[in-house]
């Protein structure tokens, strides 16, 4: 390779080898649409996960909730809402024995991934002893898509 470009040095060659404008465009164009496509596939499927974890993070809190029926023989009122699995409740009826970490862990209950806080309703719209909602990420109720109610009623 040397001595090619040192052949071509000695014959007083002057041209340059490069890219020209159009081919570095071409490149630039292609980039840009495989870029558009990863984006908005990777978009599309961070709005599923989100719908994903906040299943997941539902299960969590019925699983508190189960330990907490379990251990008291009732699930926290409305009024003490899901506070009750992460702190003793003040609110009448207060558990005469209450587990020093709480039944989730954590000191705090977590939003939904949208950060929006989880609903707590006792009962349930359904009859059933309670019900968690996530409203979506539109944080409203109802909605379609990823903005549709997410309702422990309903996993």
């Amino acid at each position: 390779m040397l001595n090619y470009l040192n052949h071509n040095l000695d014959n007083g060659d002057t041209t340059r080898r490069g890219f020209t404008l159009i081919e570095v465009l071409v490149v630039l164009v292609i980039v840009m649409g495989l870029a558009s496509v990863v984006g908005i596939n990777v978009i599309r499927h961070q709005a599923e996960s989100r719908v994903e974890t906040a299943k997941l993070q539902i299960s969590v809190l019925e699983q508190a909730l189960q330990s907490y029926y379990i251990d008291h023989g009732r699930y926290p009122t409305q009024a003490q809402g899901l506070q009750a699995l992460v702190e003793r409740p003040t609110i009448s009826p207060v558990p005469r024995d209450f587990p020093p970490g709480g039944y989730l862990g954590r000191t705090r209950i977590p939003d939904d991934p949208w950060g929006n806080p989880y609903i707590y309703l006792a009962p349930g719209r359904a009859g059933e002893p309670y019900e968690i909602i996530s409203y979506g990420s539109d944080g409203e109720p109802g909605g379609t898509g990823t903005a549709a109610d997410i309702s422990s009623s309903e996993l």
